[in-house]
């Protein structure tokens, strides 16, 4: 989509039959979280996941309050039907934060905000590996052309103030073809909540699995979160395709998965 350029803990125990949630009412409206405004469809129950980890990190996303506009990075709004919330994150007032940026900024932040600095590292889309930890030192990426080289620029510092530049560099070279390679390829019978489902490409488009539940005979419904061009502000997706169900998705799906603007294919799944 771009100019330029710990694998999510999910338990599977089995949970009798008194736990699984029997309503159809999957939209709560005075939810402020992923968690707290959307529960799972009928006789779906979510999947427990690891305190601290990178889907409990997604699970709890904070939520814009009900009615909210996704905002782009101008300031303008964009008024669709194609999402039902609007995660409660600032981005920028430049056009970075596109779709694959969005996801890496997720990633990014549950990272610095848990102190795993040293996991920190995308690769920009010539394939050169940028680690945050050696941005913390004061270095920066010398760009020349399609040419790239750590030089040192500042003192070492690492505060938020540092990583938010560290991530808008990533977003200026790298996009969904660099993302799309530093991911690996997965099943969709073991879909879990922080994988992406991306095509790489300019343009190519990326979503993010960002909640996961599970029935009593194994079927799955997911959620996702997207930004899209131009950048703008991360947005829960409705499932256009099935109202019914909407915003969970089924994981059974054959052959695509039709977003509200794009489709993608069942071996576009890809992990950390």
């Amino acid at each position: 989509m771009h100019r330029y350029l710990f694998i999510t803990l999910i338990s599977f125990a089995c949970t009798n039959a008194s736990n699984y949630q029997h309503t159809n009412r999957v939209h709560q409206p005075g939810g402020n979280t992923i968690e707290t405004r959307f529960t799972p469809p009928a006789d779906f129950q979510r999947l427990a996941v690891s305190k601290g980890s990178f889907a409990a990190y997604l699970r709890q996303l904070p939520l814009k309050p009900e009615g909210t506009l996704v905002k782009y990075y101008n300031g303008s709004t964009k008024d669709d039907d194609a999402y039902i919330a609007v995660v409660d994150m600032d981005i920028s007032n430049k056009d970075l934060q596109q779709c694959a940026d969005a996801i890496m900024r997720l990633r990014g932040e549950y990272l610095f905000a848990n102190g795993f600095y040293d996991r920190i590292s995308f690769r920009l889309t010539n394939g050169f590996q940028v680690d945050y930890h050696e941005w913390i030192k004061g270095k920066r990426v010398n760009v020349s052309g399609n040419e790239t080289s750590w030089i040192q620029r500042a003192k070492p510092s690492n505060t938020y103030n540092d990583f938010r530049n560290y991530m808008e560099f990533i977003f200026t070279y790298a996009g969904t073809r660099s993302l799309a390679k530093e991911l690996h390829s997965k099943s969709l019978q073991d879909i879990s909540i922080g994988d992406v489902f991306i095509q790489g490409g300019s343009p190519g488009h990326a979503v993010i699995v960002i909640d996961l539940a599970v029935n009593r005979q194994g079927e799955k419904v997911f959620m996702l979160a997207q930004s899209y061009m131009p950048a703008q502000e991360t947005q829960i997706l409705r499932n256009n395709k099935d109202k019914s169900l909407s915003p969970w998705y089924r994981a059974s799906f054959s052959g695509s998965l039709e977003t509200p603007q794009w489709i993608f294919n069942a071996t576009d799944l890809k992990t950390w």
